[in-house]
């Protein structure tokens, strides 16, 4: 991933000038030096994405040195190198925040496909603590919803995207957080102190819905009694979320598009031309391009609210999310009760985990919401989360009947170490972070129960 800085920390002068020879010519900005005070003070002069540091050296040792990188640079990705490694040596490594272990004399490729995963974790991990910064509490407070490689993509965007004034278009499932996304755009913009105003296209008929966004005037319609402002006009300088975009009638699909061509409208019933200086951000669970063919929904409209879009993908596709979120609204649940739940049983996780929540967020939330509420005790156990058997999984395979907390616990481990695998398309690093273990312990697992890629 070239225009990365990298840091090669090695008292080999021929090793560290040969890997930098290498890097350059990908394209990465490369710093040599050969102990842990030079690094110290190459780190203090400029900013690195990426270290390469060798465990065995005079005088402070590799391990030592990430300590004081990261406690500088949190989202420092620190890749260790020896000649002497073990898998003791590799696991340390790990658990003092190593991102990587590599063994010399090191495979130039494997070098390579390291530092590109490396440089994408760095640029994640940077973005969302951005947005952590920039987003007020309790939306991310914490932030329980940006754990899978997903949902890292999403708020990625997100981040890139907040400062421009272009038009998004978040999409996904009923329950997914697309207006919690949509804040999450407007808090990381420079509007953030500004209204955000969200409207929901599908609850309004057609002449509420068009003086809810645009306004009215005295005696527009039956009813009108006063000047009504709209919220294209409250929301200008702001950000305005018009939720179900889909089931906006055609009449008024059309001054839509007029206010983005034109950034102006007149109220209902009204000459004035009003200026409206707002973001706009659509989101839908449609499909709008059947839409746009069936004749339902305006193309031109359809390319005018599509310039950015967001896909946020259902939480059966994201089982890394699964259980922090569930953590974080126990802690939520938990705010002023006398008797706070304590924590859930594996037996409960195991359940909860193979089940494909049709409902996405939330329902999750709703169902531990109603568990701590109910629950008999201070663990909350599978019978206190009365889900569906119709909508639990089986090895990965959506739809399959299966009751995952009477299999022994080997099965249970077994299917989820398989599902991992496979939404992270068998790439054991990613794996490995995921399911909190090393990477050589996953290996090991596979191992134990029979695990190879193309296995269903």
């Amino acid at each position: 991933m070239p225009n990365l800085r990298v840091l090669i920390v090695d008292d080999e002068k021929s090793q560290r000038e040969l890997l930098g020879g290498a890097l350059r010519k990908q394209g990465y900005t490369v710093v040599e030096a050969g102990s842990a005070d030079e690094a110290v003070a190459a780190a203090d002069k400029r900013f690195f994405e990426i270290a390469l540091l060798d465990i065995k050296m005079p005088g402070r040792s590799g391990l030592e040195l990430l300590a004081e990188l990261k406690a500088v640079n949190p989202d420092l990705q620190a890749i260790m190198v020896s000649a002497h490694g073990t898998f003791e040596t590799g696991l340390e490594a790990m658990k003092k925040g190593a991102f990587d272990f590599l063994k010399k004399p090191i495979d130039l490729p494997q070098l390579l496909s390291v530092l590109g995963r490396a440089g994408e974790r760095h640029w994640l991990l940077a973005e969302n603590r951005y947005l952590r910064e920039k987003l007020e509490a309790p939306f991310l407070d914490e932030s329980p919803v940006i754990l899978s490689p997903a949902m890292k993509e999403v708020f990625s965007v997100v981040a890139r995207a907040a400062d421009s004034d272009a038009t998004v278009l978040v999409r996904g499932e009923s329950g997914t957080g697309k207006e919690l996304v949509a804040r999450a755009l407007h808090r990381a913009s420079r509007r953030a102190d500004k209204s955000f105003i969200a409207v929901n296209c599908a609850a309004l008929p057609e002449t509420l819905l068009e003086a809810e966004l645009f306004g009215a005037e005295k005696g527009a319609y039956t009813g009108a009694v006063a000047r009504r402002i709209g919220r294209f006009e409250l929301a200008s300088g702001g950000t305005l979320l018009l939720d179900e975009i889909g089931d906006v009638p055609a009449t008024v699909q059309a001054k839509l598009l007029r206010v983005l061509e034109q950034k102006s409208f007149e109220r209902l019933g009204g000459t004035e031309t009003i200026k409206s200086d707002c973001r706009l951000v659509a989101a839908t669970n449609q499909n709008l391009e059947e839409m746009v063919k069936q004749g339902k929904f305006r193309e031109d409209l359809y390319y005018r609210l599509n310039v950015i879009q967001i896909v946020i993908p259902p939480l059966r596709e994201r089982p890394d999310d699964i259980l922090p979120l569930i953590d974080s609204c126990i802690k939520r649940f938990n705010r002023g009760r006398r008797n706070p739940v304590a924590g859930i049983t594996a037996t409960a996780k195991d359940a909860l985990l193979s089940y494909r929540w049709p409902g996405n967020v939330r329902e999750l939330i709703n169902a531990v919401e109603r568990a701590c509420v109910l629950a008999r005790g201070d663990v909350l156990d599978v019978q206190d989360f009365p889900l569906s058997s119709a909508n639990k999984t089986g090895e990965g395979t959506p739809g399959t009947s299966v009751d995952l907390p009477t299999l022994p616990l080997a099965e249970v481990e077994k299917r989820h170490i398989l599902r991992a695998l496979q939404y992270h398309d068998w790439a054991l690093a990613q794996t490995a972070e995921s399911l909190g273990i090393h990477r050589n312990t996953l290996r090991l697992k596979m191992k134990e129960y029979g695990i190879e890629q193309g296995a269903a």
